[in-house]
């Protein structure tokens, strides 16, 4: 492997690669140290790449196996890629509300592949926050607390009839989750597989509550959880251009699309990898 880059874009986390060409079959030694930029920055980003969707598939795939979303309908022909499409027609985004992907699973996925098929002219950037460093932050006491709770995370709120990510939109097909949904339970402090590093696993959008306690007894907690977990310093922002990538661990970070682009067009193309 030659030739790749890497360039810090925050001190929380983030870094652009360059030097690589993401649409060519990539050998074994660019793909571990692409994995090894991920596991070090969380979140990494490419610029002026040009994919198809079968080769946005085939990158993808050098991670792991790929999820087929439960209530977003794929493309035809490929059913493991989400387009993500906000029509200048629409008021609402998809993603817009800060969240970490398909933490409502059994078993969540690791990771998330977002390509720009078309950005608008102005607005569309996604914020990223590191949940490692959001774990960092906390106090000895309350990472000891924190070290024995699990939490409930489900689909049922953000996807149903109600829900942000359930609303009709004009070239996405998302169905409502209600009575469908699952429960699951995952720990509230994640041991990263790879690297060893804690970080906070609760989100504003799938997080239910803490096992074996109610809603109303479990606010407090993940509402300072939500506050701290989300403050600047533990962010970064990309801006987006035509054939910009960004690729971010879902078992670290969280992350906000932005939707400050009114009247415009915006068309991105994600593949999500689920572990091995």
């Amino acid at each position: 492997m030659t030739g790749l880059t890497i360039r810090r874009v925050a001190g929380a986390l983030g870094a652009e690669l360059g030097g690589v060409d993401l649409a060519e079959p990539l050998d074994s030694d660019t793909i571990a140290a692409i994995r090894a930029a991920l596991n070090a920055h969380q979140v990494i980003f490419f610029r002026d790449q040009t994919l198809g969707a079968e080769q946005q598939l085939a990158f993808g795939r050098r991670f792991g196996p790929l999820n087929v979303h439960p209530y977003v309908a794929g493309m035809a022909d490929h059913p493991e890629v989400m387009e993500i499409i906000k029509e200048p027609t629409d008021k609402l985004n998809f993603g817009g509300g800060w969240h970490s992907d398909m933490s409502f699973l059994e078993t969540p996925s690791i990771g998330s592949i977002l390509y720009a098929v078309q950005t608008p002219e102005f607005g569309g950037d996604t914020l990223f926050a590191s949940q490692a460093a959001a774990y960092d932050a906390l106090s000895e006491g309350l990472k000891a607390t924190l070290e024995g709770l699990r939490a409930v995370h489900s689909a049922g709120m953000e996807y149903s009839a109600k829900g942000a990510s359930a609303q009709k939109r004009a070239s996405m097909q998302v169905a409502e989750a209600e009575g469908l949904a699952g429960e699951f339970i995952h720990p509230v402090v994640k041991v990263h597989p790879e690297t060893g590093r804690k970080a906070l696993y609760v989100n504003p959008a799938f997080t239910m509550r803490f096992d074996g306690w109610t809603r109303k007894e479990s606010k407090a907690l993940l509402d300072q959880l939500f506050e701290h977990s989300r403050q600047e310093a533990f962010t970064c922002r990309f801006s987006w251009r035509d054939g910009s990538v960004a690729f971010w661990d879902n078992r670290q970070v969280w992350h906000y699309a932005l939707n400050d682009y009114p009247g415009q067009r915006r068309h991105m193309r994600r593949v999500t990898v689920d572990p091995v």
